[in-house]
């Protein structure tokens, strides 16, 4: 009986320090997002999207997409199996459509094409394929930062919207995430999950943190998605809350422009 709950909880165990990192992530989603609803609604004349906070989003992005990377490998070694992980991609890539339709509706000028659910959904389709590499995986994980970060930087964008999904293409959207450069830190965090984590389990020592303060602190880190999809509702209820005629205001205007 000991040995079949030692074997439950191995492959169960959650590593708080991959929780922490999506914490901080998800902490840096809300500060942006907050700062573009305000914005949306006319309430500040800054979005936080040029100069430093441009490269901040991009760690912040970083720090999303790294960990799911280290993450999808300790469950493919506690698994072995590779249809949950597609079925998974799917539903994302679907939950990502219903994002899109929504904003297509609100936001028509803006709406996202291909954003964080879209490249996840993807990511999670093709991790499958490289399971079975490790040092392959921080080589090609490189190569393509280092390709989609030398496009952006040569102003170098795809020009049809039908691979927009690939590489960058230039267009105003409320989120993006191409899988060029950014399924390169997905492999590089698959890299490093083999690496730290093998057969599901830490190889290095650090101190385990269980208190109830610790728990309410990685809280977000363990629903990653659930906050993700919730947060932007609670956001404009937020500002419903504080500046009612302002919010009505904007709504009644994009009312005016929806088909129908």
């Amino acid at each position: 009986m000991m040995s079949t709950t030692a074997s439950y909880l191995s492959k169960h165990k959650r590593f708080w320090e991959i929780d922490l990192v999506r914490t901080v992530a998800l902490l840096g989603l809300l500060f942006f997002h907050t700062h573009e609803v305000l914005y949306y609604f006319n309430l500040i004349p800054d979005p936080l999207r040029t100069g430093v906070w441009s490269w901040i989003r991009l760690v912040n992005c970083g720090l999303f997409i790294f960990p799911a990377g280290v993450a999808i490998t300790i469950s493919y070694s506690r698994r072995k199996g590779i249809s949950s992980f597609m079925l998974r991609g799917l539903k994302l890539f679907g939950l990502g459509m219903v994002i899109t339709l929504l904003s297509w509706l609100v936001v028509p000028e803006e709406y996202v094409r291909f954003g964080i659910l879209h490249f996840f959904g993807i990511a999670f389709i093709l991790a499958p394929f490289f399971f079975k590499f490790r040092f392959t995986n921080l080589i090609l994980g490189a190569v393509v930062l280092a390709v989609g970060f030398y496009l952006s930087e040569q102003g170098i964008f795809v020009d049809s919207p039908w691979l927009l999904w690939l590489m960058p293409y230039g267009f105003n959207t409320l989120d993006y995430w191409p899988l060029v450069p950014c399924f390169g830190v997905f492999l590089v965090g698959m890299f490093f999950g083999k690496i730290l984590y093998p057969e599901g389990n830490r190889r290095f020592s650090i101190p385990e943190f269980t208190s109830p303060v610790a728990s309410a602190v990685m809280l977000l880190g363990r629903h990653p998605l659930l906050v993700y999809i919730v947060h932007l509702p609670i956001l404009i209820g937020i500002m419903f809350a504080i500046y009612p005629d302002k919010i009505l205001t904007q709504f009644r205007e994009v009312i005016s422009y929806l088909p129908f």
